[in-house]
């Protein structure tokens, strides 16, 4: 049973940076592309990043290109985002998934596993 688990969110001020982590567990070895979505009371699950496992060809939401960087550990099957000059619009809680299938993947259906999310929050 795979499972994601986030960390490293909190609550910062505006221009400051931030990285998260998600560690993946249990039959890792069918995961292909992963990614980070983040979504904000009353607002759709929104794209962040994602990264292919092979080649590690990495796509950006259009919001975060430029502040945020996407990367991956395969052996160690973790998944990191660095943030930098975050701005309270960032504010929302972020998921780590994971996907069986290798590509680039926009959509929340493209993906089969979902960490818990971890909490960002940004004060202006």
């Amino acid at each position: 049973q795979v499972q994601l688990v986030e960390s490293g969110g909190e609550l910062v001020q505006a221009g400051a940076s931030l990285r998260l982590s998600c560690a993946a567990s249990g039959g890792t070895a069918g995961l292909f592309t992963m990614g980070w979505f983040r979504q904000a009371p009353g607002k759709e699950r929104e794209f962040v990043a994602c990264i292919t496992k092979l080649y590690g060809n990495r796509v950006y939401g259009d919001s975060v290109k430029g502040h945020f960087t996407v990367s991956r550990d395969n052996y160690k099957m973790t998944l990191d985002l660095e943030m930098n000059s975050l701005k309270p619009e960032d504010t929302a809680l972020y998921y780590c998934a994971a996907s069986e299938t290798e590509g680039i993947l926009r959509r929340p259906s493209s993906y089969e596993y979902w960490g818990k999310g971890t909490q960002v929050t940004v004060s202006s």
